[in-house]
């Protein structure tokens, strides 16, 4: 006579136990916390301290400044969130040389006007002088991050980036007439140039940073125009050369050339 007990969703047939399917709900994971609430009204998203009657379609003074020198498209007042965001922000698409030759910014930052006026007279009064110096001509210039709602070095919790303000942007190399470019960071590159291009920079911006600065700009260098009390400046950019390379044969050791090791014994092949 065979048995069968259901026992704790085991079913014991003939002496043998075999597991009995018990279908479970899998629980879903948590939901994401919202970052931006929806729906948010313009009130709410500019918040209690936005004053709409300072909004006019009307350019800046320093936007017909930038229109002579850049090609710029003014865009909106740039809302959140949180204390994101800032007024008399343009797009830069292009820097125009005295002889009329477009510089093209590519991609094309957001910035704040006054930022982006920075940026411009940088690229027309000091950058393309310097490379046609070097025997070269510029025909854009390379960027890597422009306005982003976040933290410095994207570190959660810490203060608000220049980033975030449409104050600051990253550049990453110029490209020439050839079609060849530059990486700022590039060692190998004309250390003349880079180093004029340093010293241009870091007396056109009050924050430059770049290799050797803390590790987040080794790939590029980043410009903005933070103010500071006192007048307080940072300029961070190492110009580097790439070290030649050594051989152990060489290197001396009071005096005499360092021995290489002994060869290792021939190991006979198994037959």
């Amino acid at each position: 006579m065979r048995l069968a007990v259901a026992i704790l969703g085991l079913t014991i047939c003939g002496g043998i136990a075999a597991a009995e399917t018990i279908p479970q709900p899998v629980p879903l994971p948590r939901p994401r916390p919202a970052i931006w609430a929806e729906p948010m009204s313009f009130r709410e998203a500019a918040g209690p301290d936005f004053n709409s009657d300072a909004v006019t379609d009307k350019p800046t003074a320093c936007d017909e400044r930038l229109a002579k020198i850049a090609v710029i498209l003014a865009m909106p007042r740039l809302i959140g969130p949180g204390t994101c965001g800032g007024g008399d922000m343009v797009r830069l698409d292009a820097v125009l040389l005295p002889a009329g030759t477009r510089i093209d910014i590519k991609p094309a930052p957001y910035l704040r006007c006054e930022m982006a006026e920075s940026v411009a007279a940088w690229v027309r009064d000091e950058a393309a002088p310097r490379v046609a110096t070097a025997g070269m001509s510029l025909r854009s210039v390379d960027t890597y991050d422009d306005y982003e709602c976040r933290g410095r070095n994207r570190i959660i919790g810490a203060r608000m980036s220049e980033h975030g303000k449409g104050n600051a942007v990253d550049v990453r190399s110029l490209t020439f007439a050839d079609g060849k470019s530059m990486q700022l960071t590039d060692m190998t590159a004309s250390k003349d140039l880079r180093a004029g291009l340093r010293e241009s920079a870091c007396s056109r911006f009050t924050t430059v940073l770049g290799p050797g600065s803390d590790g987040y700009h080794e790939a590029h260098i980043h410009l903005d125009i933070a103010e500071r009390s006192n007048g307080y400046r940072v300029c961070q950019w190492e110009v580097s050369e790439p070290q030649p390379p050594t051989l152990v044969a060489y290197i001396e050791f009071q005096g005499q050339p360092l021995p290489l090791p002994p060869p290792r014994p021939v190991i006979p092949e198994k037959l």
